[in-house]
């Protein structure tokens, strides 16, 4: 790949992988942060990605660098007692979102991250196994296995299907 197009690449796919960045973290700025390590890397690895693999590669890296930071900081809250889950379903004040990012906090990385880039993104298992290295058949238990638990911990509210 060229400069020029790694300028296209930039263009084109920058916003997805800020999007996809938030998605995961919930923060902007980390986002922001995973984003610009993206493209460096991007950047560092020019004669090594076409262009055509531009889109893969980033979300790839992406999803890597997430999982690193989330690994770091012990970004995902995991709750011990069902009773937690139930309190904070049944909130009179807490907004639909926060329940589901709340519910999505007690997923792994990589069981919130597949729920995400298919329920929210809309990314092929195919696509989805790229991205994560994992294989389709993975994908799709680990996917089944986190929507599974986000039914459970949603209850009455018959949000996932």
């Amino acid at each position: 790949m060229d400069i020029t197009a790694y300028d296209r690449c930039v263009a084109r796919h920058s916003a997805a992988v800020l999007r996809f960045a938030q998605d995961h973290l919930r923060d902007r700025d980390n986002a922001k942060d995973i984003v610009q390590e993206t493209f460096l890397r991007l950047w560092m690895k020019l004669d090594a990605v076409e262009e055509a693999k531009c889109r893969s590669y980033l979300l790839t890296t992406a999803y890597n660098l997430i999982v690193d930071r989330s690994r770091r900081r012990k970004y995902v809250t995991r709750y011990d007692g069902g009773h937690e889950n139930i309190l904070v379903v049944h909130q009179p004040n807490a907004g639909v979102k926060e329940v589901i990012d709340r519910a999505l906090g007690t997923l792994t990385p990589t069981q919130r991250s597949l729920v995400l880039m298919r329920d929210l993104e809309g990314y092929s298992y195919q696509e989805m196994a790229e991205i994560t290295g994992l294989d389709m058949t993975k994908v799709k238990v680990y996917l089944f296995r986190a929507r599974k638990a986000m039914r459970a911990r949603l209850g009455d509210l018959a949000l996932v299907a």
